[in-house]
């Protein structure tokens, strides 16, 4: 039975990625999660219990610590989630995505060359993969309103944290090509859905709409992103761990480009129907929308072409914009014991 090293599995992707294993497969999990800010082992109370899945507390930056993982479990795939992945956290305080994205990586990548070079040769080692999943962002900005990112789009990182995500890409195809390494790289578009941190847009729209609190938005709100269901993203990567080509690289898109002024008023409207506002100084939520400085270095757009793996892996989303994003918005009104702890945490000081 195939055994999953997860790395930052305690995230919002990467729990939802365990989820659906542990749910719809007999893989045995290997979660590891250094427990960030943003990681949250509540996203994984359904699993927890569960005798394929373990997890283990560790920092991928301590290599000691990663040799000894891949020493007692002996893993087949290797999906690593682990960053920093906050842009105006980046912007802030770059130091700490220079050391998690770039040299976390730098460890995994020789820890996994190491176990991988010892296995005796046959199916383990054949079947071994590094699965790197990274973003979108990488490439920068798309200039025409009709263009898309294919996986032969030139990079050209904005941020800190684009920049610390494009040096992994190539630190992970630099592996390939000198070590033979049999590795793989998902760049994804914005994910949303159920257990995303409340600091992202889709979550703190809603959040911030239920409290009466001010919905902010960088500058003119029409930077256009691509939006992709974390279930279908969890989908996607499993199929390209088990299948997909190593030295290659898959974009996974969500075919939903959408302007992020576009996506809030969304928000509002569900929020509106399902929910209205009793606040007497809010009538609509869409009221509360606030426009504020631009963030420095802001791409305009992002847009995902997701024609390759649709055609060589046969993956698609089966989420669009409308049903994905009612469900996420219903999911926040039903699990509010699962935000409002998040929140209380945060104004204790014990969020960054």
């Amino acid at each position: 039975m195939k055994k999953f090293l997860i790395t930052g599995g305690a995230g919002f992707i990467g729990s939802a990625l365990i989820r659906h294993i542990i749910n719809n497969t007999n893989y045995h999990v290997i979660n590891i999660d250094k427990l960030t800010y943003a990681g949250n082992l509540e996203s994984l109370s359904e699993i927890e219990n569960n005798e394929r899945y373990s997890f283990e507390q560790i920092d991928i930056c301590k290599a000691d610590e990663i040799k000894k993982i891949f020493e007692k479990y002996q893993p087949d795939i290797v999906i690593h989630l682990a960053a920093s992945t906050h842009v105006d956290k980046s912007i802030d305080a770059p130091d700490e995505f220079i050391q998690t994205n770039i040299f976390g990586t730098y460890v995994l990548l020789e820890e996994s060359r190491s176990y991988w070079s010892r296995l005796k040769n046959g199916i383990q080692k054949d079947n071994f993969r590094f699965h790197h999943v990274s973003t979108d962002e990488v490439y920068g900005d798309l200039n025409k309103s009709d263009e898309l990112f294919t996986e032969k789009t030139s990079y050209a990182p904005s941020s800190p944290y684009s920049a610390s995500k494009a040096s992994s890409d190539h630190l992970v195809r630099a592996w390939h090509r000198t070590f033979k390494l049999p590795t793989l790289i998902t760049n994804c578009s914005n994910n949303y859905g159920p257990f995303q941190f409340p600091e992202k847009l889709i979550p703190l729209t809603i959040l911030n709409a239920l409290e009466g609190k001010p919905i902010p938005i960088y500058g003119d709100g029409k930077q256009v992103r691509d939006w992709l269901y974390v279930d279908d993203h969890a989908r996607a990567l499993l199929l390209v761990a088990l299948s997909g080509s190593p030295g290659e690289t898959y974009n996974i898109g969500g075919h939903n480009a959408l302007q992020n002024i576009d996506v809030i008023k969304t928000v509002c409207q569900i929020l509106d129907e399902v929910q209205p506002s009793k606040m007497e100084i809010v009538s609509k939520y869409e009221n509360l929308i606030t426009f504020v400085d631009d963030r420095p270095g802001h791409d305009l757009k992002y847009a995902i072409d997701a024609s390759k793996i649709f055609k060589t892996l046969g993956w698609s989303p089966d989420e669009n914009f409308n049903t994905g994003i009612l469900e996420t918005v219903k999911w926040y009104l039903n699990n509010k014991l699962w935000w409002e702890k998040l929140q209380d945490d945060r104004n204790k000081g014990m969020v960054e």
